[in-house]
């Protein structure tokens, strides 16, 4: 009787949590069926829970602010999102976790078509029957884009700063021009050549 009530319970508790992650990804649906031909504004506060259930391996704990304005034409859907917040990341030196702000926006495109396609990354068609659209994957896509190629910590960046040699490009050829024709005149092969040109 025991085994059967605990059985019972995690069945509850799985349902539980299937309908709050349901809830948690509807929170980013906009339906776009019947909307007039205008700009809207949206806002989100985005916490632990929407990085735990995406697939990916990136990001798991971040809390953000999102303001979307969504620019309805008949031909197309103008999307452009404002994002600031900060993620925890862990460093690449140290192996410590360490919180790193985020400010970044951007525009993502959506033009009305036959099929469903994606053209750039910043545009896409979609079918001109499409009543429903979910952001929640252009709002990840663009924080993890705003994220360091290198992740370090802070209190190490003066220091790494320091230890890395910079790079110096010049628009002016290295050496000069004896060394060049010196070289000429070594090869034997453009010697020949020469000669074949007079």
């Amino acid at each position: 009787m025991n085994s059967l009530f605990n059985y019972d319970e995690k069945i509850l508790s799985l349902q539980s949590f299937l309908q709050n992650q349901v809830k948690e990804q509807n929170r980013y649906n906009i339906d776009i069926y019947g909307l007039d031909d205008k700009p809207y504004e949206f806002d989100y506060e985005i916490g632990h829970s929407f990085f735990e259930e995406l697939e990916q391996d990136l990001i798991e704990r971040g809390e953000f602010e999102v303001h979307l304005l969504l620019d309805k034409s008949t031909t197309m859907l103008q999307l452009c999102f404002s994002i600031k917040g900060n993620v925890e990341l862990i460093c690449d030196r140290s192996l410590e976790p360490y919180t790193e702000e985020v400010d970044t926006e951007g525009v993502m495109i959506l033009k009305f078509g036959d099929h469903d396609e994606e053209l750039t990354e910043e545009i896409s068609i979609i079918n001109r029957n499409t009543t429903r659209i979910n952001v929640a994957g252009y709002i990840f896509e663009l924080i993890a884009l705003a994220l360091p190629m290198k992740k370090i910590h802070p209190d190490l960046r003066t220091e790494s700063e320091k230890e890395y040699d910079y790079l110096v490009y010049s628009s002016e050829a290295v050496g000069n021009d004896k060394t060049e024709e010196q070289e000429e005149k070594i090869d034997p092969r453009w010697e020949a050549l020469k000669k074949l040109k007079k």
